[in-house]
């Protein structure tokens, strides 16, 4: 099987979020179950070429409408995957970041037109397609609307997977043809039109051959007209050819037994003494009080995140004698809020306002609990990372929280499976009953507690087996294909 990934973004080249994440260690995990994949992805100018051997393959001209767009691509083998990096420095070389720029519609239609022109070039030919996100979804709508009967598309299937349903990439209905070279009856008709505008994420799902988002939780909840973010009657139209598949994580990076950059490596053999000294070498360097529970978040500090939520929970967990860590960056409230919570507690309170992978290391392998309320979540890493280091989530049962934490009940005795807390509402007063019950286990019952440290670190977030059934759903696409 020949599979072909689009992603705007991924390892080892470029990293926003949990995309790069995602489009990465799946590939990687695909080609260890013996599936052919390529992966399409732009050549951004942050990229450091000295680290790859890159080699020009193809040079063209994408046509959109009245632009002629110089296009290279470049090929380079990593980990077992096929990468073809598209390089043009108008769209790609820019030095605030991936996205966010006035003209992200025409940046991603580009790199959309570029992928279609580079599929007719190769010279063999590709059984499955499989986009992400708003940016490349597109293409399932232009292979069957504008390439249809060509040889490089025929019988090719179409998969979209939404990571993130905030996104729709919206633009009107006018540039339809001038950015892709469709006709305006796809708008009119409501084929590709929601909100009264272009939606290329409504394209990817009316046009793909199958959907899948993130987790089975947050595609229960994108049927609904309460968590669906506006897509829930396209997706419902479409129920049967959508499913949840929950992400994983890459166990070679998030291994406490080989991480060089916490203070101690640890097993689920020595969890207890590896813990305690991350603990206590953490509260070390940032000179935080000692004899603490350590309660971290390591997040982007917006609304999605559940702020609110979080900023209770902390208050509540140091008034309960524990410390706090925070890393992340955002809203400019939560920022200064929880500075100006270190400029009160110095010695209970640590903030590192922006991203360090080290410290972020350092957070997971020190922690004893992780807050994670969010308003929504579609997968999440954070959680899962938290609990390979041995931490336990505290989350708010939504989306891939649901899925991937299963919260300790004193009442149902679950000690033996349970890896983190959680609770349904989003109200402040459930977050905060829930630190409760968290500290109570800390405080009262060690043996309970490191029972649910070890469920947590031992618990399989791999991508073996969400690998397998990615499979399973490409397979299912070719019935009479032995």
């Amino acid at each position: 099987m020949n599979l072909l990934m689009v992603s705007s973004e991924c390892l080892p080249f470029s990293k926003t979020g949990g995309l790069g994440d995602v489009a990465y260690s799946l590939s990687k995990e695909l080609v260890k179950d013996g599936v052919s994949v390529s992966i399409a992805t732009p050549f951004y100018g942050s990229i450091k070429k000295e680290k790859y051997n890159f080699k020009s393959l193809y040079k063209f001209v994408v046509t959109m409408n009245w632009r002629k767009i110089e296009t290279e691509v470049f090929h380079v083998e990593y980990e077992g995957i096929d990468y073809y990096l598209f390089k043009n420095d108008h769209y790609f070389n820019r030095n605030n970041g991936l996205y966010g720029y006035y003209d992200d519609g025409e940046v991603f239609a580009y790199f959309s037109n570029a992928v279609i022109e580079f599929m007719k070039l190769i010279p063999y030919k590709f059984d499955i397609v499989h986009v992400h996100d708003w940016q490349t979804a597109m293409i399932p709508c232009l292979i069957k609307n504008k390439f249809n009967g060509e040889k490089a598309f025929l019988d090719i299937k179409t998969v979209l997977t939404i990571h993130n349903p905030l996104f729709k990439g919206y633009f009107n209905g006018d540039s339809l043809y001038d950015l892709y070279g469709l006709d305006y009856s796809l708008f009119k008709e409501g084929k590709v039109r929601l909100e009264n505008q272009v939606s290329t994420l409504k394209a990817g799902i009316v046009y793909s051959d199958k959907i899948t988002t993130v987790s089975p939780t947050h595609a229960d909840e994108l049927k609904t007209p309460e968590g669906s973010k506006g897509l829930w009657y396209d997706l419902i139209l479409r129920q049967d050819d959508f499913s949840g598949i929950l992400n994983g994580m890459d166990y070679k990076e998030f291994d406490p037994s080989k991480d060089k950059i916490i203070y101690h490596q640890f097993n689920k053999k020595n969890l207890v003494e590896g813990k305690n000294k991350n603990r206590e070498a953490f509260y070390e360097e940032y000179n935080l009080e000692k004899g603490r529970p350590l309660f971290s978040v390591v997040s982007r500090l917006t609304s999605q995140k559940g702020l609110d939520l979080i900023n209770a929970m902390m208050d509540f967990a140091l008034d309960s004698g524990a410390n706090i860590a925070i890393l992340g960056s955002g809203e400019k409230q939560a920022e200064d809020f929880y500075q100006s919570l270190h400029a009160k507690f110095p010695h209970n309170v640590m903030v590192y306002i922006g991203y360090s992978d080290a410290i972020a290391h350092k957070i997971y392998a020190s922690s004893d609990f992780f807050i994670m309320p969010s308003a929504f979540e579609p997968c999440g890493l954070g959680q899962m990372i938290a609990q390979r280091y041995g931490a336990l989530p505290i989350v708010r049962r939504t989306g891939g929280l649901k899925d991937s934490v299963i919260p300790y009940d004193i009442k149902a005795n679950n000690y033996k499976n349970a890896n983190g807390f959680g609770f349904d509402d989003y109200r402040i007063v459930s977050s905060l009953k829930t630190v409760a019950h968290a500290m109570m286990v800390y405080d009262g019952n060690q043996e309970t507690f490191n029972r649910l440290r070890l469920n947590a670190i031992t618990v399989d977030h791999s991508w073996k087996k969400s690998s397998k059934e990615y499979i399973k759903l490409y397979n299912s696409m070719f019935p009479n294909k032995e």
